[in-house]
């Protein structure tokens, strides 16, 4: 379905709040596309929290190119970040991995099922 008839959709009712769900669940499986942003997630799921450096000291990554991913998680909302003096924290938000995981599962039992 193109943008402009989801919109027309939209507009006659068709879906309710379908089109706006649909884009923050992809824009999450999109961050979840990368090997290397599953990996961190591992890894900040192992503990409360980690600063950005923990986590370049724990995989073979520039510290450019982790921040970058962090960033990506951050905007996805799977992600907290929180400043700690002269550190960012970063930490799992699962209760957003949760809904992830219950949008798949709508996801798949919805295509499965003949509807």
């Amino acid at each position: 379905m193109t943008e402009s008839a989801l919109e027309t959709d939209r507009a006659a009712g068709a879906l309710p709040n379908r089109g706006s769900d649909s884009h923050a669940v992809a824009a999450r499986f999109s961050a979840l596309s990368h090997p290397a942003r599953i990996e961190i997630l591992k890894h900040l799921s192992a503990s409360n929290s980690c600063c950005c450096r923990e986590v370049v000291d724990r995989f073979d990554l520039a510290q450019s190119t982790v921040s970058q991913h962090l960033k990506i998680l951050v905007e996805a909302g799977l992600v907290r970040f929180e400043p700690d003096r002269q550190r960012s924290r970063y930490a799992v938000d699962r209760a957003a991995l949760a809904d992830v995981s219950a949008s798949l599962n709508a996801l798949v039992n919805s295509c499965c099922s003949g509807r």
